[in-house]
């Protein structure tokens, strides 16, 4: 069982990544969230289930443990496979599914792709009681770090280094509105701001040679 893998990033497309380790890279699907919080050429940890099939060997990986049990748990619905169980992951984090199942609430779940009416109660009916998982703050916070995330890959992706991004991002954040930090177009103007256009300009240059 491979429970886990640290390494560096070789490459990220879409919800999968590839990380290497002893000199072998490991394909792992990720929810999207997740990839976009890691870096190529950086050091990542990802706990990790790795799902045999007759044909087939997966590597899942997730951010943190609560992820990772609750990935389990789903899996072990009947009707929940590996991706059903990653698209309500994508969809919700652990918190908002260990109180979803606590309401005996299943709406959430049937509007996962793949999960039809019965396996969403199903869902419910089978982990109630069985998820300890505490809250991750606000919605509004966690949009708010989203925002964040999209503005700072939005500015590396124009050429400007993480740790100007990230420090421009932070800066943009500290001075913006509350409408603004919820709006990745005006956070990115703000960042940019900051960043300052000669130097937004010998950015691009740069990056095109």
């Amino acid at each position: 069982m491979i429970s886990s893998v640290r390494g560096n990033v070789l490459a990220i497309a879409g919800p999968a990544v590839i990380i290497e380790v002893g000199g072998v890279g490991l394909s792992i699907q990720v929810t999207p969230e997740h990839a976009l919080s890691l870096r190529v050429g950086s050091e990542a940890f990802i706990w990790t289930a790795l799902v045999v099939r007759e044909d087939d060997l997966s590597l899942y990986g997730f951010a943190d443990a609560d992820e990772l049990t609750v990935f389990d748990a789903l899996r072990g619905v009947t009707g929940v496979g590996p991706k059903s169980a990653m698209g309500v992951l994508a969809a919700m984090d652990p918190g908002e599914i260990a109180a979803a199942i606590a309401r005996d609430d299943d709406t959430a779940f049937r509007k996962v792709s793949g999960i039809g009416p019965k396996t969403a109660k199903l869902i419910v009916l089978s982990l109630a009681g069985k998820l300890a998982i505490a809250p991750r703050g606000s919605i509004a916070s966690r949009a708010a770090a989203s925002v964040e995330q999209s503005v700072l890959v939005a500015l590396v992706g124009l050429g400007w280094n993480e740790r100007a991004a990230s420090q421009a991002v932070d800066e943009a954040m500290s001075g913006a509105t509350e409408s603004e930090r919820a709006s990745v177009p005006s956070l990115l103007r703000l960042a940019l701001t900051r960043l300052g256009p000669s130097q937004y300009a010998g950015s691009n240059t740069g990056s095109s040679n």
